[in-house]
């Protein structure tokens, strides 16, 4: 964190913050890339005029200032592939490594980065501010024929080179077939040479450093030591080139030779690399939004995917308006004016089932510990998306979603224990011990048992992705140092409240349910979760394309539409199969409520395969990057069903106590 002590603004200097603000917000909503520098605006605005005020950055995204020849540190980060979702360290290929002939050792890592295989390791590469370097070199290497097949083999699978410098990842810019002009993450490691076995690798590397003069005034938090100029980096581009024989090669102004090498082989490669610095316009409150905004169709395409969830919400509340308001309101009138008990004998509907319509279910602890751990994934997404919509989960900020995710589970485990208690409670349940240990391990133990899995698989083959084990001793900490015993206080405080007392009395012996239909209730309750998964659908292809092609994804205001819609619409699926159900005198609502709208699970799992397989060379695509697809699509869609779940079911459990309480039962 850092702090300093500033001059509060003048009025007119109050008055452009506070539309520099205002404008980080609206970008924040939908995909803005700093509103720390509104919050420091804020602040800055807040304070006395003429009087010192205190201010702060949010770790991690306050602003660097560098005079000119001051040195550059280019960092690492990891090696990805779009073909293949296992990462590797940048030293673990045959680049140059560090002068003293150690490998660097990685610095400021968060827990996020840890956990998605991210590193922050320096380079050799020297920078200095504002010096050009048309071509420098960086080492001469002896590349072994294991050194080579391992390039190959990345070549082959399309993998790209991230790095960064001051924060600001590195990109490679290049033209579409339309002419657009687009940017990916990253450069490739090589290329294969045209009718040839042979495979070319990028030894030089042409950086361009765009920089920015910041205007300091009094409300300045720096003011630069002596008058002397100071920039800031505001973007980092490459444009890699394969050249044989280094930087003589280049200077004799002929076209150089490809830098390539053969299967099984031997090689020298030289690695060189050049520098230049241009000044931007682009300020470094906003140097992030280039690369946010780089695809202007993925907005448009946002804006569909609300559209046409909207429209699927519509439908369903129109449904609900027509059919069940309407309904319900007449069966109302027709059940509260009945004057003896014949009629009531003669009529049929889900006032006969008064005596059994809260008769617990089977397997009422399961359905509980499904309903705790359902409220807990809830809560963790509402806070972290709330956040994440104010703008405080940067995209500077490398790992801050994952670790803002883990840590808000961590903290609402009680919401799990409570959840499930109470609705334990409420339908008389004596097992509370189980129902205890089920809500405070269900969930999380699946979730570590596929993390640990797949983390042995990544060790076995040596990726950055492999958790170290004092990390993994630090999951360990935190489940069972504060999750479960959260867990276990929010349960005991379940059982400690106040029962809900139900609106009718329940027969002892169980009512006989008329069988009226060939389909069974659940395959239908099973088939209505394509509504919630249509209000996703298109939001699900644009997060699988993104992470699929190392896109930026940072559109949370549109996720919080979606995500609105999505409860909406889940809420009201349930409600229309409670209500079907208990017209057919059926009594077994519990789960089919839940079942209704977190059955969309399946169908958000089945297209996470179809496009498994439908990406070009699947067939290809190695053994373990499938089994990490997998298993982690699978933790994902069991956590959306019980989101999903959870929202049907507790829109149907208010859907019946309000039935129930607004007729009269003699």
């Amino acid at each position: 964190m850092r702090v300093a002590a500033v001059m509060a603004p003048s009025t007119g200097e109050a008055a452009a913050m506070a539309g520099g603000v205002r404008g980080l917000r609206r970008r924040g909503f939908f995909g803005a890339s700093t509103a720390a520098v509104a919050a420091v605006g804020a602040v800055l605005m807040a304070s006395t005029i003429g009087r010192p005020a205190d201010a702060f950055y949010l770790p991690g995204i306050a602003p660097n200032n560098y005079q000119e020849g001051y040195s550059l540190t280019v960092y690492a980060n990891k090696l990805t592939s779009p073909k293949d979702h296992v990462p590797f360290d940048y030293y673990s290929m045959g680049y140059c490594a560090p002068k003293s002939g150690r490998k660097p050792r990685s610095t400021h890592l968060s827990l996020g980065q840890v956990l998605i295989g991210e590193r922050h390791e320096p380079t050799d590469y020297e920078l200095l501010m504002r010096v050009d370097e048309p071509c420098k070199q960086l080492c001469e290497k002896e590349l072994s024929s294991d050194e080579v097949n391992t390039f190959i083999k990345r070549v082959d699978l399309d993998y790209l080179t991230k790095m960064n410098l001051d924060n600001m990842p590195i990109i490679m810019r290049g033209p579409t077939a339309t002419g657009e002009e687009v940017f990916r993450l990253g450069y490739p490691v090589g290329f294969q040479l045209n009718g040839t076995s042979e495979r070319c690798l990028f030894n030089h590397l042409s950086f361009k450093v765009k920089v920015h003069k910041p205007t300091f005034s009094r409300a300045a938090i720096y003011s630069p030591p002596g008058g002397q100029e100071v920039y800031r980096v505001v973007g980092f581009e490459v444009a890699p080139e394969s050249i044989d024989g280094g930087c003589a090669s280049r200077a004799a102004g002929a076209t150089p030779k490809h830098a390539c090498v053969t299967e099984g082989r031997s090689a020298t490669v030289n690695w060189t690399y050049g520098v230049s610095f241009e000044e931007s316009p682009l300020e470094w409150a906003t140097r992030w939004d280039p690369l946010l905004n780089a695809t202007p169709g993925v907005r448009e395409i946002q804006w569909f995917s609300i559209i046409n969830s909207l429209m699927i919400a519509l439908f369903l509340t129109a449904m609900v308006a027509l059919v069940l308001l309407r309904t319900v309101y007449l069966d109302f009138a027709r059940y509260n004016s009945m004057d003896n008990e014949e009629e009531v004998q003669e009529e049929s509907g889900w006032k006969l089932i008064h005596g059994d319509v809260f008769r617990p279910p089977r397997a009422a602890g399961m359905l509980s510990v499904f309903v705790g751990s359902g409220m807990q994934l809830i809560a963790m997404m509402s806070v972290t998306l709330g956040f994440a919509v104010l703008g405080f989960l940067s995209p500077a900020n490398r790992g801050g979603l994952l670790t803002a995710l883990l840590t808000c589970w961590v903290f609402t485990s009680s919401f799990c224990g409570y959840h499930a208690a109470k609705l334990y409670t409420n339908l008389g349940g004596e097992n509370k011990k189980a129902v205890t240990l089920g809500s405070a391990f269900f969930f999380s133990s699946i979730a570590f048992s596929v993390f640990f899995s797949l983390n042995l698989l990544l060790w076995f083959n040596g990726s950055t992705g492999a958790v170290p084990f004092l990390t993994l001793l630090l999951l360990l900490l935190l489940w069972f140092g504060i999750s479960v015993p959260l867990n276990v206080l929010g349960a005991y405080a379940g059982y400690k409240a106040k029962a809900l007392e139900w609106p009718v009395r329940t027969n002892q012996i169980p009512r006989e349910i008329p069988h009226s239909s060939a389909v069974p209730p659940m395959v239908f309750a099973v088939f209505c979760g394509v509504l919630p998964f249509g209000t996703v659908f298109l939001e699900l292809v644009f997060v699988l394309n993104s992470l699929s092609n190392n896109l930026l994804l940072y559109y949370f205001g549109f996720t919080f539409i979606v995500a609105l819609i999505l409860a909406v619409t889940c809420a009201e699926v349930s409600v229309v199969i409670t209500y079907l159900t208990l017209c057919k005198e059926d009594y077994h609502w519990w789960w089919r409520s839940f079942v209704a709208s977190g059955s969309s699970a399946l169908y958000v799992f089945a297209y996470a395969l179809y496009f498994l397989w439908s990406q070009p060379k699947s067939e290809a695509m190695p053994f373990l990057s499938s089994m990490l697809y997998l298993g982690y699509a699978s933790l994902a869609s069991l956590g959306f069903g019980l989101i999903t779940g959870v929202i049907g079911f507790y829109a149907s459990f208010r859907f019946v106590l309000a039935c129930f309480r607004s007729v009269h039962i003699d």
